[in-house]
């Protein structure tokens, strides 16, 4: 039995977010949250939320136990990216690629 939960369209990078999914992927439900807690990074604001969605979708739905709980999988595909433009001299103008993240984690209960 597992229980996931995804965040879509979230509007940080495929990569940043990879950094720090590496962090928890196999580790305990409670343990895996602390290092999200602890980690100065700006993909660690999305996954705390996410981590406890998940956490919450098991025990709510599928009547798991709490602290039997892993992450199993975890891992993030890329969104739409979002084109803009920056003015550069002489009247040309850059592109600026704003990336957006699909992020799912799957939690399974420990035999």
């Amino acid at each position: 039995m597992e229980a996931k939960a995804t965040l879509k369209y979230a509007r940080i990078s495929p990569r940043k977010v990879k950094i720090v999914l590496d962090l928890i992927r196999g580790k305990d439900a409670g343990t895996a949250m602390a290092i999200l807690k602890n980690t100065n990074k700006s993909a660690s604001e999305y996954l705390v939320k996410l981590l406890g969605s998940a956490i919450a979708n098991a025990v709510n739905n599928f009547d798991m136990d709490e602290t039997a709980l892993y992450v199993s999988e975890c891992y993030v595909c890329p969104g739409p990216t979002l084109k803009r433009i920056m003015p550069r001299a002489k009247g040309s103008a850059d592109r600026i690629l704003k990336r957006t993240s699909h992020v799912t984690i799957v939690v399974k209960e420990k035999n």
